[in-house]
């Protein structure tokens, strides 16, 4: 199918735009944080998966998320399940360490459900390390980054439930129109002020495409 093809070129594929883009942010990453194999690392909405195929390997890793963490791997991986924002009482009750030594989050912060939350994650975010990376897409890129959709962001919540339902480049196909509403209501993107305003104290970051921001970094 031509929809297929498409998302093979520009997401799915090794060679594929999104493929480069994230090796291009792996790097960004190191010569931001030269000593990340001696840090203890807080994954605040990713999953065990991303850190056994990633380039770098810190000291330790721990993954929290809300729905599917991933597996463990020994000690150097601890996958758990819990709530970004409220994360110190997450790792608490897991048993796990609420002291590191970078934060890293990744796609998460414009998914946890309005300003409030946000809120909640950013202060998280603060209290539990020194240092911190938060990647998130940018709002006033042309193209919608999640469904591939130009100017989907801007377009009314009804058009964009039609959008979620029925657009062919969709990473993973809705099984109702409920399922499609709920991932649209889910979604978020942030502007560059908005960013500042979580995270008064870092440097915002900027990836571009063709010069245009696309996504925006929080770091500290």
């Amino acid at each position: 199918m031509i929809a297929t093809r498409l998302r093979q070129v520009f997401v799915d594929s090794p060679n594929s735009f999104g493929a480069k883009a994230r090796l291009k942010r792996w790097e960004l990453f190191r010569e931001t944080f030269p000593n990340i194999e001696d840090m203890n690392l807080l994954d605040l909405g990713g999953t065990a998966e991303t850190w056994h195929r990633s380039p770098m390997k810190p000291r330790r890793v721990t993954v929290l998320n809300l729905f599917e963490p991933g597996e463990p791997d020994g000690d150097s991986i601890l996958a758990i399940k819990g709530d970004g924002c409220n994360a110190t009482a997450a790792l608490a009750a897991a048993g796990a360490g609420t002291h590191f030594d970078i934060v890293f989050s990744n796609s998460l912060i414009e998914h946890v459900g309005g300003h409030a939350r946000r809120c909640e994650l950013a202060s998280e975010i603060d209290g539990l390390a020194p240092r911190h990376w938060v990647q998130t897409p940018y709002r006033y890129f042309p193209v919608e980054p999640h469904w591939l959709f130009p100017g989907m962001q801007f377009m009314p919540v009804a058009a964009r439930v039609q959008v979620a339902n029925h657009w062919p480049l969709v990473h993973t196909r809705p099984n109702t129109i409920d399922e499609a509403r709920d991932a649209v209501l889910w979604t978020e993107l942030l502007s560059i002020a908005e960013m500042q305003d979580y995270f008064p104290t870092s440097t915002i970051l900027k990836e571009r495409v063709l010069g245009m921001a696309k996504s925006l970094i929080a770091v500290r």
